[in-house]
């Protein structure tokens, strides 16, 4: 996921979306009570809620948005066949049901999923939503000119893979069938345990066709959640949204749509965002961001006053930064020299430079440290907290370089704290105490995707990142090490260049797994397994700090998200 819109979509080295990952629990129940402002803790309905925010919320469209279990300002006005949990931490990472009854009920080898709907779903209109519906809505995300959303129902769905979508071919994708109005049937290319998750996409949105506009549908979607959208100004820069009257809570488990109105405002520097918020003085005493983190100066401007610390949220997200190599660029195509890179790196010093320990946590493994990624503790290049480099030593001299040797490392320079100079610097200050001599290549950020994102171009030695499109092993492992995503000729994530015939027998096994807590120790036992190969090395999880205003109730963090869930607050 894939910028700071938080979307949950595929990062690799592209900042699609600076989330931030790693194990604790965000805010507790309790937490969020200590937080609220005045005598009366409890939310109430009523209020209008304002966002501030850097990035607009673009293509308001569910076929073009690529979000994971719904998304954040999103999921206020598009429902999607599931979602995720609203509840704090672990709990939050769990898909549960939204427009369906459940989770879908899949065949014997979950090629075929089915899903029914609940009863009395309606539209902003008071029209029902029917499953014919929810096919549009997937089908439209098909059309070339509503490109952007996740691309996996191209892959999974059987014959999808050259739809153009309904405006040049209304026959749709017969993968999709609709047997009756709350009845909708998915036929998949191959086994997908994890369907649950990607039907939280908003590509499962219902979108009625007498009310479709094309590229224009983004200004008024017809609402399917609590609020509906009543102004759309310069592309998301403006958004604001109001009750939608049919939607009952009744049907719907997760929303609680407490304010009457929420009103995003776009495009504001982010440190005018945090001094806002700070002082919390007007309509922004009832203000949340949902793309702002606090910087390094600004957390400890803020930590050292007890009530702005108190309107601070903490969130972990599924997303790590790492070091890549590239095996087919000497020297690193030999494993003893990726040995010594990995015990000669000092992450004390990398965590400092991405903003210290309260905005970035250690990492020596791939996959997050998060349960439902199922996150298996290893750490095979055991370097301490500063380093080992007479081990790091010792294995050069293994592989050649009893002098040393001399290596580039290809950076951003984007002030992003995760692939940027600082974290470069640290890496080269560190290496050098091993004998190696680190030349940087900072590049600017179209330059730098476009390099790392090419197997031709690609460098031996850089920095990247990944986050995950839903809370599983799944999404993060595969793109990364599955052999059969290397891509020679276009976009591609696999920067090891792994093609190993049993990682990716393995991946096809767990994708076959319905039981996702089955799954998720078979995720953790394959992060273990590849990561003896050092193809990465594990740098650090950022960890998301974001200032609230004082009149906000109900922070709900989860780790499906890392960040506040605009649909659980209160401003009353």
């Amino acid at each position: 996921m894939r910028q700071p819109s938080l979307t949950a979509r595929r990062v690799a080295a592209v900042t699609v979306s600076l989330v931030v990952a790693a194990g604790a629990v965000a805010c507790g129940p309790e937490d969020n009570d200590a937080k609220s402002a005045g005598g009366d803790s409890t939310p109430h309905k009523g209020g209008t809620l304002t966002v501030l925010n850097s990035n607009p919320q673009q293509d308001f469209d569910p076929a073009r948005l690529y979000t994971s279990g719904g998304g954040n300002v999103p999921s206020l006005v598009f429902r999607t066949l599931t979602t995720r949990n609203r509840e704090n931490g672990e709990a939050g990472a769990k898909v549960v049901p939204d427009l369906a009854t459940d989770t879908g009920r899949p065949n014997k080898d979950a090629t075929v999923w089915t899903y029914t709907l609940k009863e009395g779903l309606k539209y902003e209109d008071g029209t029902p939503i029917t499953t014919a519906d929810i096919k549009y809505g997937i089908e439209r995300s098909f059309a070339p000119e509503l490109s952007g959303g996740a691309p996996y129902l191209r892959d999974w769905l059987v014959g999808a893979a050259d739809y153009q979508g309904p405006y040049k071919d209304d026959k749709g994708l017969s993968a999709i069938e609709t047997p009756d109005a709350r009845t909708i049937v998915f036929h998949l290319n191959k086994p997908e345990g994890e369907f649950p998750y990607l039907a939280t996409q908003t590509q499962f949105t219902p979108v009625p066709k007498a009310k479709d506009t094309g590229t224009k549908y983004e200004q008024h979607p017809v609402s399917s959640g609590p609020y509906k959208v009543v102004t759309n100004d310069n592309d998301g820069e403006r958004l604001v949204l109001e009750r939608n009257t049919h939607w009952s809570a009744s049907t719907d488990a997760e929303r609680k749509a407490y304010p009457d109105k929420i009103d995003v405002r776009s495009g504001l520097d982010s440190s005018v965002i945090n001094q806002r918020l700070s002082a919390s003085q007007g309509v922004d005493a009832a203000a949340v961001t949902t793309d702002t983190n606090l910087g390094p100066a600004e957390l400890a401007k803020v930590t050292g006053d007890k009530d702005l610390a108190a309107r601070v949220g903490t969130g972990h997200f599924g997303y790590t930064n790492y070091i890549a190599f590239n095996p087919r660029v000497k020297p690193f195509d030999d494993i003893k020299v990726r040995q010594a890179i990995s015990y000669a790196i000092d992450r004390s010093s990398v965590v400092n430079a991405a903003g210290g320990s309260a905005l970035a946590e250690p990492a020596t493994t791939f996959l997050p440290d998060q349960k439902s990624f199922g996150h298996t503790a290893y750490d095979h290049f055991p370097a301490g907290k500063a380093g080992d480099p007479a081990k790091a030593k010792e294995l050069l001299k293994e592989a050649g370089y009893a002098k040393g040797l001399t290596v580039t490392l290809t950076h951003s320079n984007a002030k992003d704290f995760e692939t940027s100079p600082e974290i470069a610097t640290a890496i080269q200050d560190a290496l050098k105490k091993a004998g190696i001599t680190v030349e940087l290549q900072g590049l600017e950020e179209n330059d730098y995707s476009d390099k790392i994102h090419d197997v031709q171009t690609e460098p031996g030695f850089f920095l990247a990142h990944w986050g995950a499109d839903w809370p599983s092993g799944g999404p993060f492992l595969a793109p990364i090490f599955d052999g059969r995503q290397i891509v020679e000729d276009g976009a591609n994530f696999n920067t090891g260049l792994l093609d190993d015939k049993s990682v990716n027998a393995e991946i096809d096994a767990i994708n076959k797994l319905t039981d996702l807590d089955a799954a998720a120790a078979r995720w953790g036992a394959l992060d273990k397994r590849i990561g003896e190969r050092a193809l990465t090395v594990p740098l650090f999880h950022p960890v998301y700090k974001r200032l609230y205003g004082e009149d906000v109730k109900n922070v709900v963090i989860s780790d499906w998200t890392g960040v506040l869930d605009i649909s659980q607050v209160a401003v009353k």
